[in-house]
């Protein structure tokens, strides 16, 4: 028979309280590194959107020289 939680028995209530924190724990640190990485590539593609615009610039500056 496979092991579920349905299978298992119900455990003490503080054992059950420590496993839903540790898998809170675990969902955070998820989520954190989640977002930092989407932090970093939101701060490269700002980075390359900036340096693209800049050169834009400079081509329109350009243009209105000539």
């Amino acid at each position: 028979m496979p092991d579920t939680p349905i299978d298992r028995p119900i455990g003490r209530p503080i054992d059950r309280i420590d496993a839903a924190i540790a898998r809170i724990a675990a969902a955070a640190a998820r989520r954190a590194q989640a977002s930092d990485a989407l932090a970093k590539r939101h701060a490269a593609l700002r980075t390359r959107m900036t340096e693209a615009v800049a050169a834009l610039d400079e081509v329109i500056a350009r243009g209105k020289q000539e």
